[in-house]
């Protein structure tokens, strides 16, 4: 792992088209050997887009794996270079909604593109911010990962087991949650809510939190400029009357919002998670019982 943190390290250096052809090539061949997690992608694609032709999935597939693995060389660029040099990259539209920020409490709702750690150094650049953070198994990326995401501003990171009290005395200080709301965690503060038309464990946090807080929900996305060109970060308008009084329905707002987002860019989505992992009583897993639970590394 120290190998892959001094080559990120050199790699930062290049132009980012260079980063990112490389990163391509590197996709290619995790998609051709890395057979299990290919299966989990292709099984999200059908599932999700039935549609599709068995060719289109494998080229949505491919794509992915070339996206993926780019995005973690790429993150080199977020972690070391100049200020300067990522405000050339990153193009915000709007802008980051600092006046919202400051105005009352906020969550920046950010679903799961491989470029979502750019959304995260958008604000960062602008506003400090909290978040609920996955300790990396090897130490030495946990503390690089760690000081990449916090070099600019001071950023209050909390564990998936904390609870959301701390998350929610943060946010009353007038930090903006970022919050990662699309993830199979269980059944723990979920319920199965439709997701391309298939029953998933959707976290109803989002809602709930801002139920408690009178928080206002601002989706952000971030995905690739075409030819290399950097990234761009969409601040979406804040949601109306999210969630009102039915938690189910707020989270089923939530899942059709990715859903649009994810059909605007379909190869920058996550497929490689399991997202459909938890099924209801009785129901079959859509997976084969020796794929990998096992995430890639830093997500």
């Amino acid at each position: 792992m120290r190998a892959l943190v001094i080559s990120m390290w050199l790699l930062h250096w290049l132009p980012l088209p260079v980063i990112a052809r490389l990163g391509e090539a590197i996709g290619s061949l995790l998609f051709i050997y890395k057979k299990k997690r290919r299966l989990i992608t292709l099984i999200n694609l059908e599932l999700c887009f039935p549609e599709w032709t068995p060719e289109e999935r494998h080229r949505i597939a491919k794509k992915h794996f070339q996206n993926y693995a780019r995005s973690v060389l790429e993150r080199g660029i977020l972690w070391w270079a100049s200020e300067a040099r990522l405000r050339r990259l990153i193009i915000i539209e709007p802008s980051v909604p600092l006046d919202a920020i400051n105005a009352s409490p906020t969550i920046l709702l950010c679903p799961h593109f491989v470029s979502l750690d750019v959304a995260g150094v958008a604000v960062m650049l602008e506003s400090s911010l909290c978040s609920i953070y996955t300790q990396q198994l090897n130490p030495i990326f946990d503390e690089v990962l760690r000081k990449g995401r916090s070099r600019f501003r001071p950023v209050k990171l909390f564990s998936r087991s904390d609870g959301v009290k701390p998350i929610i005395r943060a946010m009353r200080e007038n930090l903006p949650f970022f919050m990662l709301p699309d993830m199979d965690f269980g059944e723990k503060d979920a319920e199965f809510v439709p997701f391309f038309g298939v029953p998933a464990a959707t976290l109803t946090a989002p809602a709930r939190i801002a139920a408690a807080t009178h928080a206002k929900v601002i989706p952000v996305v971030a995905t690739y400029l075409p030819n290399y060109r950097g990234w761009t970060v969409k601040f979406y308008p804040a949601w109306e009357n999210f969630p009102g009084d039915d938690i189910t329905a707020a989270t089923r707002t939530m899942n059709a919002f990715i859903e649009d987002r994810a059909r605007e860019a379909p190869a920058e989505y996550f497929w490689t998670h399991k997202r459909f992992k938890t099924r209801p009583a009785g129901e079959a897993s859509f997976y084969e019982s020796n794929a990998s639970d096992e995430a890639p590394p830093a997500y």
